[in-house]
């Protein structure tokens, strides 16, 4: 027995030898590997054990390089870091704190490693659990640690220690079972209930969508407006742009990758040498790193970035997930955004090289054939689902491959998609399986991939579930309708959604698509008609009257808006966190300053601190200094040096910087993200918001909602066409037939000069009777029998009877 006896720290012999026995029969008895490996990831990670009084932990660590470092097999352990004084405070931005080391040997089954410990601190949302890692000494003597990819918690990121979490006792103290009771099976020999798909979502990226840019700050955001709506209250504008949605959807919230430069959340104060203290100095940094969710390092995607947990409990996403269950009328469902379809390339040395299988655009594809990487990377899904999430939108599922060696060639993985769509998860006892939505546009990267797509390979290849959705043709980053003849030429696109689109998520404002616009030339051919300046034609683009008509009112599948677009809310690729690429980044998002910003919105006070402490009082300078930045990149092929030289020279008739060298460039580039992160929260834009077309998006959910069965596909009694000839306009029209026989009529100019039509008279094709429904804000219609104007992005819903 190992033991830390002021600690009552002690490895249980016979449990632990009952972990090994266990393991050794899987991986020996001669089943499938990759069942076995199923079976053995689901106890891999800190597993809070209860029986009776006895509370003790499991651990299970995968560690598949020992033999190549030279490690002795008495030189592993679990190393146990505890805070035996309780100084750590977890709401401070830095302190150094003296934890307590205490190191158990773990026993090993082939390069599976075991340990069962009692006595260990358990976290809470109250308690902060024993942190953990894997310690091992190499050959050379050099003691190293690895991490646990499947943690609960990780409150100093993918690159700290893990955190021992009971997440049973977390689920059973959470305020919305009566949600679960409602939806999952209780009984083993049913079968898991699929989630029913949402009416309609909202795309949210938690980092901007509260003043405070956490889970908890989004919940007291959203706890008042669910209490206003309770009580009756008077809502504002910023209030009802949350309101008529049947679904959430989160963008991700993964633990993603930290500053390249330094400094690390979690240090050693102290140098280690041969042998390891029992207390150690630690500097403990609060993770300030910003990132639109999407470069994750896969270790720890299980559980959530501590940047986004203002506690940095877990308990702050059950939170979240508690209030939206309980929204008045209904609640609301949860969609999770996951990333398990590259690494960035941060995870070199993080993750073992059996997690690769070679470089891809995005950093690292993974290796999906291995046995165990499948089962550590499914087990991670899993445990992330668990947290009570209703759907689950799976990020690029066409960059899931595998080599065929055979036919060498690349294929898709879709036997690992199914997979993802098959987890059963549970919560509470409560078994089911999520609403499932893949965004795939194969053949991308492929050149004709925009003409080619069908985007239903995987509605196709999981036919046997009818429930499995995909991002539909609309919704592609390549989507910009902001461009003149943006509408006549997805024609054939719109009438895809018409007949088959209703497993589709349909509507042109997300995350990639507001970002992709607002990176494109303002020398392209632009729709002036949205605005008078390019943010007001980006705001108007990205929330569409028309297009919203269309998408909610007409249109098959699931409409998706995003929280950025409709609350006309600036929005940009973000990430703090590169050093030797930052000035890069920087330089490629150099026409956000065009699209995204202008002189009034950047003299706010408060807006870009950063930039102006530089020198950049105007946008106009920044833009000038970034201008001359982007040229530089692309004539010294991104040569920092040489970059720094050409600026150096410019700036002498530039604002901004005094003293240009590269430390200062990296300086500028981090400003520039840090501020672009800032100003993209929606809560600076709650004042600007404009009344008419907030209320006008409200009552086009509820009327969406109200007729659930426009999901369908288009039938023979309904009809969808255009004008044609165009005659400089874009005009569409459509009526549908419900089964309680309403008819629903919708007339729109997608794009143009302002036309002249009688809505009636252009929906006589389905009879007499129409009346309006709803008009897009400041259309101009009194009567539907009687000619009325509609100029660019307006239209019209009708009904008869």
């Amino acid at each position: 027995m190992t033991q830390a006896e002021d600690l009552f720290i002690e490895r249980l012999e016979e449990e632990t030898t009952a972990l090994v026995a266990w393991c050794d029969r899987l991986l020996t008895n001669g089943e499938d590997p990759a069942h076995a490996m199923d079976h053995i990831a689901q106890r891999l990670g800190a597993t809070v054990r209860h029986e009776g009084e006895r509370t003790w932990v499991e651990f299970g660590l995968w560690s598949p390089d020992l033999d190549a470092l030279g490690v002795a097999p008495g030189d592993v352990y679990l190393e146990l870091l505890i805070d035996a004084d309780d100084a750590l405070d977890l709401a401070v931005s830095q302190q150094e704190v003296a934890l307590r080391r205490v190191l158990i040997p773990m026993q090993r089954s082939g390069r599976f490693l075991w340990a069962a410990v009692s006595g260990v601190p358990v976290g809470s949302r109250a308690q902060l659990g024993a942190l953990y890692w894997l310690r091992f000494r190499d050959r050379d003597g050099e003691w190293r640690t690895g991490a646990d990819h499947l943690a609960r918690s990780l409150p100093f990121g993918a690159f700290g220690p893990a955190e021992v979490y009971d997440v049973e006792a977390m689920h059973a103290q959470r305020g919305d079972l009566d949600w679960y009771a409602k939806i999952g099976a209780k009984d083993e020999d049913r079968e898991a209930p699929r989630i029913a798909p949402p009416i309609n979502l909202l795309e949210v990226h938690i980092g901007t969508a509260s003043s405070g840019g956490t889970v908890a700050s989004l919940t007291r955001r959203l706890r008042r407006i669910a209490q206003r709506v309770e009580a009756g209250r008077p809502l504002t504008p910023a209030d009802e742009v949350w309101l008529g949605y049947e679904a959430v959807q989160l963008m991700p919230v993964h633990p993603t990758v930290v500053f390249e430069g330094g400094p690390a959340f979690f240090e050693a104060a102290d140098e280690q040498g041969e042998t390891l203290a029992e207390s150690v100095n630690f500097v403990l940094r609060r993770p300030t790193t910003t990132n639109w969710g999407y470069d994750v390092v896969i270790s720890g995607c299980g559980a959530i970035n501590p940047a986004l947990l203002e506690s940095r409990r877990p308990d702050e996403l059950v939170d979240l997930l508690e209030i939206l269950h309980a929204f008045p009328k209904g609640g609301i469902k949860v969609v999770l955004d996951v990333v398990f379809g590259h690494a960035d390339n941060q995870a070199i040395g993080l993750l073992t090289p059996e997690f690769f299988a070679g470089p891809n655009m995005y950093g690292q594809d993974l290796a999906y054939r291995h046995p165990v990487v499948r089962a550590i990377l499914l087990e991670m899904y899993r445990r992330l689902v668990d947290f009570g999430f209703d759907g689950v939108r799976v990020d690029g599922a066409q960059d899931f491959k595998i080599w065929d060696p055979e036919a060498q060639v690349l294929r898709h993985d879709d036997a690992f998609l199914r997979a993802m769509s098959l987890s059963e998860q549970s919560v509470a006892g409560r078994r089911y399986r999520p609403w499932m939505i893949f965004e795939d546009g194969r053949p991308w990267p492929r050149e004709d991939w925009e003409l080619a797509s069908t985007y239903r390979a995987v509605i196709e290849d999981q036919v046997h579930d009818p429930e499995v959705f995909q991002w539909g043709p609309l919704t592609f980053a390549h989507n910009t309708p902001f461009l003149y003849t943006f509408w006549i030429s997805k024609w054939w696109r719109v009438l895809e959604i018409v007949h088959h689109g209703q497993n589709w998520i349909t509507g042109c404002a997300n995350h990639d698509t507001v970002r992709r616009g607002a990176q494109l030339s303002t020398k392209l051919n632009i729709n002036t008609r949205l605005g008078d300046t390019y943010c007001a034609i980006l705001d108007h683009a990205y929330d569409h009257p028309a297009a919203n008509l269309l998408t909610h009112g007409m249109l098959s599948g699931v409409p998706m808006d995003f929280l950025n677009a409709s609350m006309r809310a600036s929005w940009g690729f973000m990430r703090n966190t590169d050093d030797r690429y930052g000035v890069k980044l920087m330089a490629e998002e150099s026409s956000f300053l065009i699209w995204q910003v202008d002189d009034m919105s950047y003299n706010k006070v408060g807006r870009f601190p950063r930039l102006k402490a530089f020198g950049f009082e105007h946008v106009d300078d920044l833009r000038a200094f970034v201008k001359v930045l982007e040229a530089g990149v692309e004539a010294t092929d991104y040569d920092l040096d040489a970059i720094a030289d050409i600026m150096r020279v410019s700036t002498l008739r530039l604002e901004g910087p005094r003293v240009v060298d590269v430390p200062t460039l990296k300086r500028v580039a981090r400003a520039f993200m840090d501020d672009l992160h800032d100003y993209c929260n929606v809560s600076h834009y709650v004042a600007e918001l404009d009344p008419a077309q907030v209320h006008f998006n409200l009552s086009l959910r509820r009327f969406r909602r109200e007729r659930p069965w426009l999901r369908g596909a288009f039938e023979s009694q309904d009809h969808f066409d255009r004008r044609w000839p165009a005659d400089g306009t874009v005009l569409f029209r459509g009526w549908r037939k419900g089964p309680d026989g309403e008819q629903v009529g919708f007339v729109a100019n997608m794009e143009g000069a302002p036309v002249e039509v009688v809505p009636a008279k252009l929906l006589a094709g389905a009879g007499e009777g129409w009346s309006l429904a709803l008009a897009t804000p400041h259309t101009l219609c009194e009567d539907v029998n009687e000619p009325v104007v509609l100029r660019d992005s307006q239209g019209l819903l009708l009904t008869r009877r």
